[in-house]
């Protein structure tokens, strides 16, 4: 007997269902998490107190699955995608001296709060962007890009940096060019390939 038909079904209602495998589609469009990672998340969507819908093993079957098909969906895609030509701008401005973190952190707050040990001590601001905007992307709404200088104050020439490196990696940035306002990636096609 295989492992997989000693797994029950999932045992779920259909609203219960929809919202986690709608989750766990995001977390793989998104395309930051690896197998394991999305099998967590799998597993820990619907917990609610003590109770635990899903087993470990579902999850990892559920996850399986769902990789499966993405990774089929993604052997389609040719060439180079949105999600490689920013990471092509974020290694570009690393190398001039800018932090630049993708998928950082799960917030705002929590970004500003990390982003100064994230990268050299020597770099003169930071880009980044955090996990809630990673699923604004996956759903089609852009990219949001946050960005500053290290004195703790947004400065507009890491802004014009950070959109120039985008203009040479052929990403359409938003931007009014006032330090107070977020940089925006739109229209971005959200295709990244799978990790792990």
């Amino acid at each position: 007997m295989d492992v997989i038909s000693v797994i029950p079904p999932l045992d779920l209602g259909d609203e219960d269902r929809d919202l986690l495998e709608a989750r766990v589609r995001k977390s793989l469009i998104g395309g930051y998490v690896t197998r394991r990672e999305l099998a967590e998340i799998a597993e820990d969507y619907l917990v609610s107190g003590d109770h635990r819908p899903v087993s470990p093993a579902q999850a990892r079957r559920l996850a399986d699955q769902m990789w499966t098909e993405r990774a089929a969906e993604q052997a389609a895609w040719s060439g180079e995608t949105d999600p490689d030509r920013l990471t092509r701008a974020f290694q570009a401005l690393e190398a001039a001296g800018i932090t630049a973190q993708e998928n950082f952190t799960c917030c705002r707050s929590c970004g500003q709060a990390e982003i100064g040990a994230a990268g050299s001590p020597d770099a003169r601001g930071f880009v980044y962007f955090h996990s809630q905007c990673t699923d604004a992307a996956a759903d089609g709404h852009g990219l949001t890009l946050l960005y500053g200088g290290f004195d703790g104050s947004p400065t507009a020439s890491i802004g014009r940096e950070v959109v120039a490196a985008l203009a040479e990696a052929g990403l359409p940035a938003a931007w009014n060019g006032d330090p107070g306002q977020a940089i925006t990636i739109t229209p971005l096609d959200w295709r990244r390939r799978l990790v792990g």
